[in-house]
């Protein structure tokens, strides 16, 4: 996937916004103001990080070669994917729709709920 694709497929969800905190080079997705994914570069190579349940995040270390320990991110939760062709274009979004709905659930009721009134829950967990 390409790093313009993965961008534009980040804006797609529901309130999603893009923000520079770490400077130009790192752009972060947030939906209510937490963070559900970056996207950057590592060693060179685009990349994405994305946060994951933690059996999940082991798993997809073990079968995907592109998917690492997150970069500058707890590692038990985020997981860094190498935008290198090695992951497939499909599993990258559902690892981003992962993120997305996580973040989703962490968020206090009174937000979730509006989003979920909003949205709709199959298009926050999707």
């Amino acid at each position: 996937m390409h790093r313009a694709a993965l961008r534009d497929y980040l804006l797609s969800r529901p309130e999603a916004m893009e923000d520079f905190p770490f400077g130009p080079a790192v752009a972060v997705f947030k939906i209510r103001g937490r963070m559900f994914a970056t996207l950057g570069d590592y060693r060179g190579v685009d990349a994405t990080n994305l946060k994951c349940d933690p059996d999940e995040a082991q798993a997809l270390r073990d079968i995907f070669s592109g998917v690492l320990p997150g970069y500058h991110m707890n590692k038990k939760h985020w997981n860094t994917v190498l935008l290198d062709g090695s992951v497939p274009d499909f599993e990258i979004e559902r690892m981003a729709d992962r993120s997305y709905g996580l973040v989703v659930k962490g968020l206090r009721k009174a937000e979730r709920q509006s989003l979920q009134l909003a949205y709709g829950v199959e298009s926050l967990y999707r």
